[in-house]
């Protein structure tokens, strides 16, 4: 258990992962199809269980588990998905410039980091920002697109603007 734990939360905890562990590893076993990767969100879903607030006020474990093992398979998957993006993007290079293995661990990450971003704006807020900034459209042209005025699109980017800061800054 983590040292930043109370005492009660820590064995809330304890008692938690020795109640519903196994069937935690069971539940993802089934929706991966892979006992390693199973492991590995079963541990991140009891990272996030440590992290949440009132462990021990919890009333039904199982189902906040779920939950939490659900974003984190979510998650998961999102990122297979950016990983496969990003090696289509490789391969279509000209010449191969493989990146090392931390470069790509690098890259991966700041998409990931880039997902959950955009995955925080409201979708025209998101459209509006990935229009500009990908399509380098006009912010009266996005406007016309999206059905809004230009005056809602400097609004949108001014929240993915302010998105883009706070990744930033992490």
């Amino acid at each position: 258990m983590s040292a930043s734990l109370h005492p009660l939360a820590a064995a809330a905890v304890e008692t938690i992962y020795r109640s519903h562990h196994g069937w935690l590893l069971g539940w993802l076993r089934r929706r991966l199809g892979n006992a390693s990767q199973a492991a590995d969100l079963a541990h991140d879903t009891f990272l996030r269980l440590m992290a949440s607030r009132d462990v021990a006020a919890l009333r039904e474990p199982q189902a906040f588990l779920r939950t939490l093992a659900h974003g984190v398979v979510v998650n998961h998957w999102r990122r297979l998905d950016i990983e496969r993006a990003w090696a289509e993007v490789l391969a279509a290079q000209p010449e191969p410039q493989a990146p090392s293995a931390e470069e790509h661990a690098l890259a991966v990450e700041a998409l990931c980091r880039i997902d959950a971003m955009l995955d925080r704006l409201n979708p025209k807020a998101r459209s509006a920002f990935l229009l500009s900034q990908i399509d380098g459209m006009a912010y009266a042209q996005i406007g016309q697109q999206l059905g809004v005025s230009e005056r809602m699109v400097k609004k949108y980017m001014a929240q993915a603007m302010l998105q883009c800061l706070l990744l930033a800054g992490q």
